[in-house]
């Protein structure tokens, strides 16, 4: 199936770290900075976010390669920026963009980002 996912096709998202997504609320007790895990949530969600609407009904992104460089700390209330870009499309459903994101003081994080298209009902009949 053909869902018109091309290369090029870019999603930039800005967020706000707040308490809930430093490393001390994931169990790094002390480390009031982002967290790793929370950037993570943010690439696949502006990632995801990119794709959804040119897919149809019943069909979603699920990810599936993470390879990222976390170049800085970024403290509580600064903005985060994050730039995704699709820059290869491979049978048509297994997607990976280039990622990068930036704080108010430059680039936090760079790296690669996989992502396949699946059929929901499909994906979790197989579970």
């Amino acid at each position: 199936m053909d869902f018109g996912v091309k290369e090029g096709l870019k999603n930039v998202k800005e967020y706000v770290v707040e308490h809930k997504d430093t490393a001390d609320a994931v169990g790094n007790k002390g480390i009031n900075v982002l967290s790793s895990p929370t950037l993570i949530l943010w690439i696949e969600q502006t990632c995801l976010e990119a794709v959804k609407p040119l897919l149809p009904e019943g069909y979603e992104t699920v990810g599936t390669v993470f390879n990222f460089l976390h170049l800085a700390a970024t403290p509580v209330g600064q903005k985060v920026r994050v730039e995704a870009e699709l820059t290869k499309v491979e049978k048509g459903k297994v997607l990976t963009f280039d990622v990068k994101c930036y704080d108010e003081k430059g680039k936090i994080l760079k790296g690669t980002h996989g992502r396949a298209i699946v059929n929901k009902e499909q994906f979790f009949g197989n579970l």
